[in-house]
This record gives structure tokens, sequence and C-alpha cells, in this order.
């Protein structure tokens, strides 16, 4: 629950009644605004702060005052163009999202935040610098100190189950043992950072998918200082290390964990980009998702909705049971790759629709695909209800997750899936609030700074477990940093502020 707004002002906003949903005049001076995309240390892809209309009786808009509300300009007051893209993303309850992408280094940024020609709270805000952008290879030094700045929790709970497998690792072995057991048949990324310097080597045919992992570490390094570590990514969908192992446990990194396995679990590959490409290429991110929910849960369509692939059984019975209950269910394939498409069965495949006109359903069924399903985050950041498929599988926050408190489970053969929907349309407001639960674990645990925290903080207890030194070793290949940077950065770690 990092980096809300002060828990008292919202739980006497939410108190305040039915004003709060925007009857009042919006207050410049009294709404807030908070978030890590006001502090410069924080360097992320895309930075990040909040605003909360607030009326003049101090009550908070829980319903959007318009998306034009606030005006947000940010400029370099030492230079004469700032290369920074602003977005104000209108998240329909009283609170807007504010994300900017630096395409530049600067000596000091100023953020004004205004309400027509007022300013908001206490703006304008100064960041003193440097303020460094994405793409500038400056680490901070002190782990610690980039751990504060970024507000990082001091423990996750799903680093310590995965590494409570591991009470020592040997860099020695496993560089040796790995390859031997899984590099002829599985794709896999043999890794050494050393001197904050990333190194690979790889195995199997299938290793495009390195690039992900390439990128939030040479990410990481230019951030902050990383212990020297050895340790080997998993690039294909199921976890590799199975629990009932007979031979010796070695420690895999996978996007993905099961129960039937001992692998260590690293967010995602889909989201680790999202995050890496906020306001790049990347259309469906975690911000995005938050400006684009759809109408308001009353005015939402009542029946069930899912698309996908043929990856999994269960997504085959999925949309036999739309087929048989329509009014209910809006299950279709997108594409067919794993079984033999029977029309008459299955019925058409249907285009592809915008993620975000998910959102005009208020159930969204997330089944697993060849492992988990991906989508899950996106689909809780959403205010539709969430009815999650038991399952073997699970991302790295999955379990922090409550059924009945963020999502409403069903069986994994679906067998009382409609039994969970018949109940979700008789417990209507009970539901609305499940839907809201869900949204707001996904706003404070799987935004972009909680990804690079859960990444850090993993590498970092892994590193203290390593019985000898990380070694480069042979056949490994450094990964360069990308050089296309059109405004570099001079780095000024140490020195004197006032040299950018």
């Amino acid at each position: 629950m990092r980096g809300l707004w002060p828990l008292c002002v919202a739980l006497g906003a939410v108190a305040a009644g039915a004003a709060a949903g925007g009857g009042g005049r919006l207050s410049p001076e009294r709404s807030a605004v908070w978030g890590p995309g006001l502090r410069a240390e924080a360097a992320l892809p895309a930075r990040y702060f909040y605003v909360q209309a607030v009326d003049t009786n101090g009550q908070r808009f829980i319903s959007s005052p318009g998306e034009n509300a606030f005006q947000v300009k940010i400029t370099a007051p030492d230079e004469q163009f700032t290369r920074v893209g602003v977005q104000v993303l209108d998240r329909k309850d009283g609170s807007f999202l504010v994300r900017y992408r630096m395409y530049a280094s600067y000596k000091n940024l100023k953020i004004e935040v205004k309400a027509g020609d007022k300013h908001v709270a206490k703006s304008p805000y100064i960041l003193k610098g440097p303020v460094y952008h994405e793409n500038c290879d400056c680490p901070q030094e002190e782990s610690s100190a980039w751990l504060e700045e970024m507000n990082c929790p001091q423990s996750i709970p799903q680093i310590q189950r995965d590494l409570a497998n591991f009470p020592i690792v040997d860099p020695d072995k496993i560089a040796k043992e790995i390859p031997q057991r899984f590099g002829q048949r599985q794709s896999l990324c043999h890794y050494t950072i050393k001197d904050n310097k990333v190194y690979i080597k790889t195995y199997g045919e299938h290793v495009g998918f390195r690039i992900f992992m390439d990128a939030i570490l040479l990410s990481l390094t230019r951030k902050v200082k990383m212990p020297d570590v050895e340790f080997f990514v998993n690039l294909g969908d199921w976890p590799l290390e199975k629990k009932k192992s007979l031979q010796n446990l070695h420690p895999i990194f996978s996007w993905c964990g099961s129960s039937e396995s001992k692998d260590i679990v690293m967010p995602t590959y889909d989201l680790t980009d999202s995050v890496l490409e906020t306001m790049g290429r990347v259309s469906l991110d975690m911000m995005s998702v938050q400006a684009n929910t759809g109408p308001s849960w009353e005015e939402k369509n009542t029946t069930a909705f899912w698309r996908g692939r043929d990856s999994r059984k269960e997504r085959l019975e999925l949309v036999k049971l739309s087929r048989k209950y329509p009014e209910i269910i809006d299950a279709a394939f997108t594409n067919f790759f794993f079984f033999k498409h029977d029309e008459s069965i299955y019925g058409p495949i249907v285009k592809h629709i915008s993620f975000f006109d998910f959102f005009k359903y208020k159930y969204q069924i997330n089944i697993d695909g060849t492992v988990a399903a991906y989508r899950l985050p996106y689909l809780l950041a959403g205010n539709s209800v969430v009815l999650k498929q038991d399952s073997i599988y699970y991302e790295h926050f999955y379990n922090e997750l409550q059924p009945w408190k963020h999502y409403i489970p069903f069986k994994s053969d679906l067998s009382d899936l409609l039994e969970k929907l018949q109940w979700a349309k008789e417990h209507d407001e009970e539901a609305k609030n499940i839907a809201k639960s869900g949204q707001e674990f996904a706003r404070n645990n799987l935004m972009g700074d909680h990804i690079f925290c859960y990444y850090f903080k993993l590498f970092q207890e892994y590193a203290s477990l390593q019985a000898s030194e990380p070694k480069i070793r042979d056949g490994m290949e450094k990964v360069q940093q990308p050089d296309d940077d059109l405004f570099p950065c001079t780095c000024h770690r140490g020195k004197a502020k006032d040299e950018l």
C-alpha cells in the first residue's frame, strides 16, 4: 500500500457522503498531488504521479470532474527546450494519473499542475536534479539509497518463499550442472552481472525472448549498482524445476511458477515489457488501462466476457458453455492453433477487439493459457470484477491476492462457473466491491516502480546466497547498453549537482 494519499484524508473524504460525487465545486487548493514522479531520484521509464480532485467543502470527488479539469506542464527552467512527453489520464473516480517520459536529462524540472488559472495543491513542484532520463547510464552506487529513493518494501513474501528452497547457491556448480540438465531441451539464458555489466550465454534454439530479460537488466544497471550475481533464466512457458525432482534442486528463474515446481518467479515478460515501453511502442500497460475502464459499473453489460486463443482444454469448454448460454457468457476464439477447429462446436473465429473494450462488460473471465494467463494484472486494473480459474500456475503477485476479496474464484474444470456468475448477479454490491479491491491491489502493487523493486530485491537476495564469486564464463558475451540515444547525458553521481 505504498505511495497512497494519506489514509486519514482518504477515509474522511469517503465518509463525507454523496456530495463527494462531484456535487461541490472543484477546489484547486484543497485537491491533492502525490506520487513517485515528484521525486527527482525515482527514475523510471515513464514517471508518474496522482492528482485527486477535492471540492470546496474538502470532500473528495468520486467521479470525474471532467477529463480536462487539470492541466499539467513540465519544463526544465535552465533549458531552451524540454523534451518530455506528458499525458493526463482520467481514472473516472475523481483521481487522475499523470505520466511523463523524459527524452533527455535535466538540471532541474518544474512541474505545474493547474485547474484553470490556479495552481493545484503545492504546485509548482521543483525537482532539484540532476533528473536523469531512462537511457541515462548513471547508477546509484549505494543500493540502500536507491531502495529508499524508490520506496521499495523491506521484504517481499514471494521472494522469501522462492529462495527458501536454496539456502546456498554455488555458481561454479550451477554453471556446469544446469546446462547439462536443461541446456539441450530447453531455451535458457545464463547471465552474469559483474561490476554492473551484463554478460550472457544462451542455450537452445528459441532464445528470442531474451530481449525482455536483457532490457530489464540493462535498465536496472543504468539506475543502480547491481550486486555481482550469476543465474539462469528459463525462456519457456513452463516452470522447469519439478518439486518431486530426485536430483539436486537447481535455481531457475522463470516468468511463471506452479505449485508443482520450485522455480524462482519473476514478473512476466509481458508486464516487464509494458513497464519498460510505457509511452513508447506498447499500448497496453498498467497506466493506460486505468484511463480506459469502460462505463460506470451500473452501465456495464452484464454478460461475462472472454476472448483468446485455444491454448488450453478448459478454454474449449468455456466457448462451448458460451454457445449454450449466450445470454450469460460471451466467449469466442480469436485464433486456433493447438486444437482442431470445428466451427459447428466452437463457432467462427472472431476478430480481435481492443483490450479496453473488455471493460464494457461487468464480469471478466480469467482462464489459463499454456500457463497462467498474463492478462490478469490488466484485468484487475479495470473496474470489472474478475472471475479467476483455480490453477496450479501463478505469477509473481498471485499469492498476495485473496479470493472473494480481489477476485471471484471458480473451479479449474469450470463446473461451478455458472453458479459463481449467478452469485455475482445476485450480490451486485459485493461484486462491485471485489472489483474495486482488485483494482486497488493492481494500482498499489503492479506499477512500474513496484516491478523494478521486485527485480532488484530478487537479485540482491539471491546474490547474498552465493557461496563463491560469480564469474564471466567461457562463451559469454557482453550485453551492450543501447547507443541510439539522441540526447546523451552526463552522469554526476558524487559530484556537485550544479555541474549538469
